[in-house]
């Protein structure tokens, strides 16, 4: 069996820059689950997203080197970038199926934006192991529907983080959000998720889900600009919908090949 697999900087504005994803495309069926996780293994990318056609929507799942998961940003982006540029979608939206419901992504100038479920944003003490796993101690700490998020005083803590793998996997979350308000920015963070196999992802959109809600009532705004420090960067056009949330970028093509299995 041939497969086509796509390599695409998302949240980028040229390549190196965002965070990589493959996307591999498949026809009206699944290939078995061991197979796709062996895949997005050999893939060893923070995400490979699959997808399939099925009652006139899209259907699309993401795998980590190690897991599945119940929503990626980045991932589903470049989906729709292969999907826009690649694969002829001439329509200006895209619907998805997922294991998070419904999701969409629309063109809007040149930015995707992903339609992405609110998180829960509710507040609880820091766990004990965090309050030292980045050499910084953060200020607060807020729990999301997968997520941990921990706020900081300022910008400077956030690059600055000093992160310890093992400390972290002592809480019982997909990943840790670490973020503060920024100047040039309204905020930016950082997100780390060994426990499924990513010690930082380069830029995270399902991160934002969580992001958003929180900044957007912090700061009393609706529109938000938001930058993730990793080493490669990325930025994030975000908007505050109610029970959901707006996440813009762009995103360019690496790579097209062929996996034979």
């Amino acid at each position: 069996m041939n497969l086509t697999v796509y390599q695409v900087d998302a949240f980028a504005e040229k390549i190196f820059e965002g965070n990589p994803a493959a996307v591999i495309p498949l026809n009206d069926e699944w290939l078995p689950d061991e197979i796709m996780q062996k895949l997005a293994m050999e893939n060893n990318l923070s995400e490979t997203a699959f997808f399939i056609i099925k009652d006139d929507c899209y259907h699309i799942r993401w795998f980590t080197p190690e897991a599945e998961v119940d929503l990626c940003g980045h991932a589903t982006l470049a989906t729709s970038h292969v999907l826009f540029q690649h694969l002829n979608y001439t329509a200006d939206s895209i619907c998805f199926q997922s294991r998070s419901g419904k999701l969409s992504v629309k063109k809007e100038g040149d930015l995707l934006v992903l339609n992405f479920p609110a998180s829960e944003v509710e507040a609880k003490y820091i766990p004990t192991g965090l309050k030292t796993a980045f050499g910084i101690h953060p200020q607060e700490c807020f729990k999301g529907r997968e997520d941990l998020m921990l706020v900081f005083k300022n910008e400077n803590d956030i690059a600055n983080l000093e992160p310890d793998f093992t400390k972290m996997l002592e809480a019982t979350s997909r990943g840790i959000i670490c973020t503060a308000k920024s100047e040039k920015y309204d905020f930016v963070s950082r997100f780390f998720a060994p426990a499924v196999g990513i010690n930082e992802d380069p830029v995270t959109g399902s991160a934002h889900t969580m992001l958003i809600p929180y900044w957007s009532a912090r700061l009393d705004k609706q529109n938000l600009l938001a930058k993730q420090i990793s080493k490669r960067g990325g930025v994030l056009h975000c908007k505050q919908l109610g029970d959901r949330v707006e996440i813009g970028g762009k995103a360019v093509t690496y790579l097209v090949g062929t996996i034979s299995i």
